[in-house]
C-alpha cells in the first residue's frame, strides 16, 4: 500500500514539474533592469484640449496598481515613460429605432503612442501604441442632450482601458 501511495506522489509530482510555470516577475527583456518609471506628461496630437494629464494619471494609477515598477520622479526614475495622443474618435454604433438618422450609442476609442526611454543612456527600450475604447450613450432629449459632454465623461474610461493595455505591455511584453 505505501509503495502504491509512493508511486502515486512520484508520478504527480513529475507531472507538475513540467507545466512550465514560474513564480516571480515577467518583464520583457529590455526592460528587466528597471525598477522604478517616471510617467511624464503626454503630448496631445488632437484637437481636444485637456487630455494630456488624464491620460499621464491613468497610466500611473496603472502602475500603481500593477505593481511591477514603482514610481518615482523624472531625476531618480531608471527609465521614463512618455506618450503622445495620436486620437480620440468618436464612432456611431447604434441609432434609434425611431430615428435611424439620430445616434443613440457611440464607441469613443483612444489611441496612444508611447516610449520608454533609459533616463542616463536615452536608448529607447520599450515603443508601441495603446488603445482604449469604451461605449456610451446620450441623452434622448434632443435640447438637453450635449455629445461633448457626454464624450468628456466617459474619457477617463477610456485612458482607463488604454492604460491597461500599455502597462500590460511594458510590464510583461505583452
Amino acid at each position: 500500500m505505501k509503495f502504491f501511495l509512493f508511486t502515486i506522489l512520484l508520478f504527480i509530482a513529475l507531472f507538475l514539474s513540467g507545466c512550465g510555470y514560474t513564480l516571480g516577475e515577467v518583464k520583457p527583456s529590455s526592460m528587466r533592469r528597471i525598477n522604478t518609471i517616471a510617467v511624464t506628461t503626454f503630448q496631445n496630437g488632437t484637437v481636444v484640449p485637456r487630455l494630456e494629464a488624464q491620460t499621464a494619471d491613468a497610466v500611473v494609477k496603472q502602475f500603481q496598481q500593477d505593481g511591477t515598477y514603482r514610481i518615482e520622479t523624472t531625476d531618480r526614475a531608471d527609465a521614463i515613460l512618455g506618450g503622445t495622443i495620436i486620437s480620440l474618435q468618436r464612432q456611431p454604433m447604434r441609432v434609434y429605432g425611431s430615428n435611424v438618422l439620430q445616434t443613440s450609442e457611440f464607441e469613443l476609442v483612444l489611441t496612444v503612442e508611447y516610449v520608454v526611454k533609459d533616463r542616463v543612456t536615452g536608448a529607447i527600450l520599450l515603443k508601441g501604441k495603446a488603445t482604449g475604447q469604451t461605449p456610451f450613450f446620450i441623452n434622448s432629449d434632443n435640447l438637453n442632450s450635449d455629445l461633448v459632454t457626454d464624450q468628456n465623461i466617459n474619457y477617463p474610461i477610456a485612458a482607463q482601458r488604454m492604460a491597461e493595455h500599455l502597462v500590460s505591455h511594458v510590464s510583461e511584453g505583452w
